[in-house]
Formats: structure tokens, sequence, C-alpha cells
């Protein structure tokens, strides 16, 4: 497969056809505005972070002893990686299975089209949400809660690689898990219950210090943990590293797991991702 232009012959003249980057720009620009045509999608997707930083930073808003915080600020990292995670790994878990069941990557595969047009399609999709996802966090954040933004370059390069290799790790393991429901309808089941559980385990609804070791330990093995550790890390005074599990904010290793889970993730798509349902053959 390749992803330069193609050159086609009608008589004397060449017509040169979009190659798959520039379909898939396309293809993009096309799922964008299907997302936003589905009003109540776009406000569920957009606020559900929000009102859940909302409600946990209203319950838990005392200092955080010895770490220099408060409990609300310590949530605004922690919703950013959950958000990152929620608009590639959820929406795309979901959306895929549900396109899958009601035939319409059949379809496409039955097209010219290049298959790497439509992953490139959805890669913009979740680029565009995910960027808009965490801008909206880090406007409340910094607005109601007093989160400081990146102090210099570097944490703004922090920032930058944990959102990059953050949202492809996840969006790869939603495409993965969207061959696992066996129709649309139980999709939302399927990908949201794993989803909820890793939140609950890895940073975001409940302060690291207060989750038994056992459990951190299974959070660690997935990027939602590492993304959490990594934007406290970005947004929150050194003071803070203290409630992590090894007193570090860990950097290197940051990015050693969602480098590997980007890896292994693009391995479980080519292993597991069908264009049509189990039934369909």
């Amino acid at each position: 497969m390749t992803t330069t232009a193609v050159e086609t012959r009608t008589g004397p003249d060449t017509v040169r056809l979009p190659g798959a980057w520039g379909l898939g720009l396309g293809r993009g620009a096309l799922e964008i505005r299907q997302f936003f045509r589905q009003r109540d999608q776009v406000v569920f997707t957009f606020a559900f972070p929000v009102v859940f930083l909302f409600l946990f930073a209203s319950i838990f808003s005392d200092d955080v002893e010895g770490a220099g915080i408060t409990a609300s600020q310590l949530y605004v990292p922690a919703m950013m990686a959950a958000g990152i995670m929620s608009t590639s790994f959820q929406s795309l878990g979901i959306s895929i299975a549900i396109e899958r069941d009601e035939k319409v990557l059949r379809r496409l595969r039955g097209t010219p089209m290049p298959p790497a047009a439509y992953f490139l399609g959805k890669i913009w999709l979740v680029l565009f949400t995910g960027l808009l996802e965490t801008a909206i966090l880090l406007l409340v954040g910094t607005t109601v809660y007093d989160v400081d933004l990146p102090s210099d370059a570097t944490d703004w390069f922090d920032l930058a690689w944990i959102f990059v290799l953050g949202l492809t790790a996840c969006a790869l393991l939603g495409i993965a898990i969207s061959s696992v429901p066996k129709s649309g309808k139980s999709a939302t089941s399927v990908v949201v219950l794993p989803f909820l559980v890793l939140q609950f385990i890895s940073g975001v609804y409940i302060a690291i210090d207060t989750i038994p070791d056992w459990m951190l330990n299974i959070g660690a093995l997935f990027p939602l943990k590492w993304m959490c550790q990594g934007l406290r890390g970005v947004f929150l005074p050194d003071s803070a590293h203290i409630l992590e599990q090894t007193g570090s904010w860990e950097f290197g290793k940051v990015a050693l797991v969602l480098g590997a889970w980007c890896v292994g993730g693009l391995v479980l798509c080519l292993l597991t991702f069908r264009w049509k349902n189990r039934r369909d053959g």
C-alpha cells in the first residue's frame, strides 16, 4: 500500500488521483463535520470531564498535606488525561464498532479509497477533539482552580509529547478494542467498562496515595496512569511529587511506557482489525 498519488491514463491524458494522505485529510474533515452535527454527542463528549472535575473538586477541596496544592488542583491534570483517553480510546472503540455493524466499513473497503485514508481520517478526528477537550479543561483549571500554565519551554514540550504519545496509544487501543463487541449495540458497554475501571485505579478519581499498591500496579500496565502522572508533573509544583508511588514524576518512564503502547497498540490493530462482523464471514 502506498500513500503517494496514483497516475492513471485515459487516452492521451494523465489523471492524477489523490493519495492516501490527501484522501485522509478529506476524510478527517468529513469525520469532524459529522461529529459536530450530532449535538448531543458533542455536549456529552466535552462536558463529561468538566462536570466530573467540578463535582470532585467541589467535594474534595481541602489542601493536600505536604504537597503544596489543593485537592482541586490535583484533579485538573487527571481529568485532562481522562479527557484525552475519552476522545480517543472510547470514541474510536464505540464508533468503529457501530460503523462495522452498520456495514459502513464493508462499503468503504469496496471503494478505491486506500484503507490508510480511513484511519488517517479517524486520527484527524481524535487529534482535533483531543486538543479541544484539553484546551477546555486547561481553561477551566487555570481560571477556576488556580492551576498554573507551564512556566517554560521544557514544560510545554513535556505537555506536547505526553499529549501526542498518550493520544496515539489510546487511539490505537480504541481501534483494537472495536473488534471485541459482537454488535454495535454492545459496543458502549464493552468499551466503557474497562475505561471506567482504569480511571479508578490510575489516579483520576482517587488520589494515588490512597489506592492499594496492587491496584496501582495493574493500572501501571496501561497508558492512563502514566498520562495522569506526566500531566501532574507538568502542571503541579515539584512539592507535589511526594504523592506519586515512587515519589518522582518519572518522565523517562512515562515516555517509555506510552511509546511502548504506541507500538503494542499498532501490533494489536494489525492482528485484530476486521472490516466485517464475524457473522458476515
